[in-house]
């Protein structure tokens, strides 16, 4: 709407309208009128008409432009589809201009024909003085009052008027509040909000004998008032004070008018200029404009609030905060909540695991940033998203855009890795590890810190050389501690590749060994010097709804994430007072604290999953064995480095070790757990099965499927068959 009135095609529609409008009348009816003339004489009119916001060709050029020619529906609808992550969005270099920006080169000489069309008044003042509510009832847009629960509007109402039990008033006292809150009542109306209402009597005569509340007239009802309220109310609403008042209570206040208008807004629910004006024995005008000083001054707001109503309405903008509130409790308590393997199911969508043709390696470093992978799962997690890419991670690391860290180790062989994007590495990183620096780990910090990136002869020759072996394991050291990385991905696979810890050369070759090349460099070159924990946790919290989209504690857990879900909380809270996250019960037995993002939360439900996926145990998409429990079983699956699970819409079928040879079924029937078992070898996964279920391969229900499956029994166990499964 802001953009509009600055576009050519305002300009345009707006001549046409007026024509139709006959509002640009011909010098000589039944000529043409040239076109250079028709639109001088729409520049004027639109200079002239543009200062009203309410002028009906104003809006009527707005309706056509947002309604006819704009095509609004379609653009939420993909819009909404990025949000919910089915439709993708790609900047793409082309040689020739695409069919559509084709159309626009076309248009772009009418572009410069009615640049002119525009008035010389500024095209932004005169948006910001377009009438909205009058376009808002021209283009149909959804109101407020759609938000509202109908319920919790007459509840809140009934609390602010204290007419529900547990808000009423019990005491004197408490009625003297009672019409401090809420201005001069009837004692009709105050035996209303009383609990005992054969009390009440007493207690106003008791009152006013002692000077607390006075009696008083207004619009030939008599009622009680507090003696704070008095000149308030003689300066606002013209009451007469009754002569026993003190001078003290009389003195005048500073905007009486405002104050009781105020009043009225916070004890009310939304209500119309004209009720609050009855109510008050006020003139609207007055009302109006006193509404509009609280509005300036954030005290209530104007919109469409009430559900079924048809006018312009007023709230404090503390209700209004309660009414929100209120309202998004009912919806939390109307979602009824999912089973855990449909969030598994989902979670496997939404990081597009097996989808790899649509991803991109930038897209899942982006989406892992911060996951601590073992580095033997790397390729298997890489390879089930991407199976296209037109770079590697290699040529992300070179050119800069991404990073990896080392965790921690995993045996001699292995170890814990995380990838992130450089531009937020600064705020995901994890905490170094402490440990024991000998001298020869000290030196190389020494030599980094003081040359910068340097490649293993440089260290080689800063530590005087020596075994190269020691060096190397010096360097893995500091890796595993996240204090040292590398600008390559090759030591990654040498050091996932190699047999031994130490190689055999005890001397320093012309060719550097593969677990030792490329540019060795500090990780804390990469830290900012302070970043603040809120900041941190706030991106921490980012960080797991864009891997995730639902965030369980589980989930949480599972990251391990420094502080627990108790750190993430007051994040994850503040980012709800916004608007970005819902919180709820979404997941059955996860807890109710669960947080996620609204697109994400309706794509769960509606989630059906692929029919069967395998990961990995250690991949981020599978929330078995630490967001979620194992099914029951007779087995033992564990989340040991380079075992694989199969999901089937997203509840578990099989677990393999990472040898093929110790075999887990969490299925009802032989047929399903084959299933599962014809998944890992269209998958590739090495199978020498000698045990499934705890118990050897022979002895298992499982055994005859495997031998109709061609499977041959061996001394140990069950080999597969040479011939490949192929996926129909």
């Amino acid at each position: 709407v802001d953009e509009v009135a600055d576009s050519a095609l305002y300009a345009s529609r707006f001549r046409e309208s007026a024509a139709r409008a006959l509002l640009l009348p011909r010098r000589r009816p039944g000529t043409r009128t040239p076109l250079w003339l028709q639109r001088r004489k729409a520049a004027d009119l639109l200079e002239v008409t543009q200062r009203y916001g309410s002028f009906p060709i104003v809006l009527e050029t707005y309706r056509e432009v947002l309604q006819d020619h704009f095509d609004l529906p379609a653009l939420v609808e993909v819009l909404a589809g990025v949000s919910k992550r089915t439709t993708r969005v790609r900047s793409v270099d082309l040689e020739a201009p695409s069919p559509f920006a084709t159309s626009l080169m076309f248009d772009f000489v009418a572009n410069f024909m009615y640049d002119y069309d525009a008035p010389t008044a500024e095209r932004k003042a005169a948006a910001l003085t377009l009438d909205r509510s009058l376009l808002a009832d021209l283009l149909g847009e959804p109101e407020f009052r759609e938000l509202l629960d109908p319920a919790v509007v007459e509840d809140v109402e009934a609390e602010l008027q204290r007419l529900v039990s547990g808000r009423k008033v019990r005491s004197l006292d408490g009625i003297h509040d009672l019409l401090n809150d809420l201005g001069p009542l009837s004692g009709a109306e105050i035996a209303a909000r009383s609990e005992d209402d054969t009390e009440v009597a007493v207690w106003l005569d008791d009152l006013v004998a002692s000077r607390r509340i006075f009696r008083v007239r207004h619009r030939g009802s008599d009622l009680f008032a507090a003696g704070e309220d008095l000149s308030r109310l003689r300066d606002a609403l013209g009451v007469v004070t009754p002569q026993e008042a003190p001078v003290g209570l009389l003195e005048p206040v500073e905007d009486p008018v405002g104050d009781v208008v105020h009043r009225y807004a916070r004890t009310h629910g939304p209500f119309t200029t004209a009720e609050a004006a009855t109510s008050m024995g006020l003139p609207e005008a007055v009302v109006r404009d006193t509404l509009r000083r609280l509005e300036h001054r954030q005290k209530v707001a104007a919109g469409a609030f009430r559900p079924g109503g048809t006018e312009q309405e007023w709230v404090s903008t503390e209700v209004l905060r309660r009414l929100r509130r209120r309202s998004l409790a009912v919806l939390r308590d109307q979602v009824e909540a999912v089973e855990p393997p449909q969030l598994a199911a989902f979670t496997a969508s939404w990081q597009h695991v097996d989808r790899g043709r649509e991803t991109t390696v930038e897209d899942v470093v982006e989406q892992l940033a911060g996951a601590a992978i073992p580095l033997s799962e790397v390729p298997s997690v890489l390879e089930s998203r991407i199976s296209r890419n037109r770079s590697s991670l290699d040529d992300l690391l070179a050119a800069g855009t991404a990073v990896w860290v080392g965790v921690e180790p995993i045996g001699t062989k292995d170890g814990r890795v995380a990838l992130y994007p450089r531009d937020r590495v600064a705020t995901l990183i994890r905490e170094q590890a402490d440990i024991d620096l000998e001298d020869l780990h000290q030196t190389i910090i020494d030599h980094l810190e003081s040359r910068g990136a340097s490649f293993f002869a440089d260290l080689y020759a800063a530590v005087g050389g020596g075994d190269p072996a020691l060096v190397i394991d010096a360097i893995w050291d500091l890796v595993w501690a996240g204090m040292v990385t590398n600008d390559t991905a090759t030591p990654l696979r040498a050091y996932a590749a190699r047999r031994s810890r130490r190689s055999p050369r005890r001397t320093l070759s012309a060719r550097t060994p593969p677990v030792a090349q490329g540019r060795w460099y500090l990780v804390s070159t990469l830290r900012r010097t302070e970043v603040d924990p809120e900041e941190k946790a706030l991106a921490v919290a980012n960080m797991l709804l864009d891997r995730h989209g639902v965030v369980t504690r589980g989930t949480v857990s599972m990251e391990g994430v420094p502080g627990g879900f108790s750190r993430l909380y007051p994040a994850f809270a503040s980012m709800e007072d916004v608007g970005a996250v819902r919180r709820g019960y979404f997941v059955e037995g996860l807890g109710g604290a669960q947080f996620g993002t609204p697109a994400a939360i309706d794509r769960m439900r509606a989630a059906s999953g692929d029919e069967l996926v395998v990961l990995t145990v250690n991949d981020p998409a599978n929330l078995y064995g630490a967001a979620l429990p194992w099914p029951d079983t007779d087995g033992n699956p564990t989340k040991h480095a380079g075992a694989r699970v199969v999901l089937d819409r997203g509840s578990p079928v099989i677990w393999i070790d990472p040898r093929g040879r110790r075999l887990v079924t969490f299925s009802d029937t032989p047929e399903e757990a084959m299933r599962g078992v014809d998944a890992l070898r269209t998958a590739n996964v090495d199978l020498s099965i000698e045990q499934i279920d705890g118990q050897p391969a022979f002895d298992h229900q499982l055994a005859e499927e495997l031998k109709e499956a061609g499977f041959t029994p061996g001394y140990r166990g069950f080999s597969p068959p040479t011939n490949p499964v192929r996926t129909p």
